[in-house]
């Protein structure tokens, strides 16, 4: 499955994980908050790859850019696309 994601200033991107791979072209970057943890920008043009049963996300975008993501995930059958943790 192939996904355009956008997530406006303000938003939250839950943790989460895959029950299979989720590589991601950042395309357009913005600053990243999560607890703890100083923000951090997600530079346009960067690439990530979360793999398999990897928590990740559980930040918010600050600044007021909106974060753009292209990601293909490659998720097992019968599997939902995301589950997410507290």
């Amino acid at each position: 499955m192939e996904v355009i994601a956008e997530y406006k200033p303000g938003e939250p991107v839950d943790l989460r994980f895959h029950h299979g791979v989720e590589p991601a072209y950042v395309v357009q970057g913005a600053s990243v908050h999560a607890p703890g943890k100083d923000a951090m920008m997600l530079p346009t043009g960067a690439t990530v790859l979360n793999l398999r049963d990897v928590k990740h996300g559980g930040f918010k975008i600050v600044g007021d850019i909106s974060l753009k993501l292209h990601t293909v995930h490659v998720i097992d059958r019968g599997k939902p696309l995301y589950d997410y943790s507290k």
